[in-house]
């Protein structure tokens, strides 16, 4: 799932009141770590080390996605597949990032008729 459609999840999931409030904090949190002036990797690295230095600015990303991949997993899964829905009815989702049906897996569909073992 790419940035904008995980970013795209996560605003829908932040409005939805069937999330609860208190893991609404972590895409927050996330975005007041991007802003903060701390880091796991200072980014003075860029300006010393030049091109090698540019991990300091990945660490930013890093953190963004493993705290929005958290805050979806976290969230109530049968809201997160509601919003997956409708994000792909209005084309913002590809069919590989459609939530999966509600057949259980190994499931395989068809149909059946009865034979009376009396006929023959």
């Amino acid at each position: 799932m790419g940035l904008l459609k995980r970013g795209r999840l996560v605003l829908r999931l932040m409005g939805d009141e069937r999330v609860p409030f208190l893991l609404k904090g972590l895409p927050i949190f996330s975005l007041l770590y991007t802003i903060s002036p701390f880091d796991f990797v200072p980014e003075a690295l860029i300006l010393i080390f030049g091109p090698v230095g540019a991990v300091g600015a990945l660490d930013d990303v890093a953190v963004i996605l493993l705290i929005l991949n958290l805050f979806i997993n976290l969230a109530p899964p049968d809201v997160v597949a509601e919003h997956k829905r409708e994000l792909a009815a209005q084309g913002g989702w590809q069919a590989d990032d459609a939530p999966p049906s509600d057949t259980p897996p190994g499931t395989i569909e068809g149909s059946f008729r009865v034979i009376d073992r009396d006929e023959g």
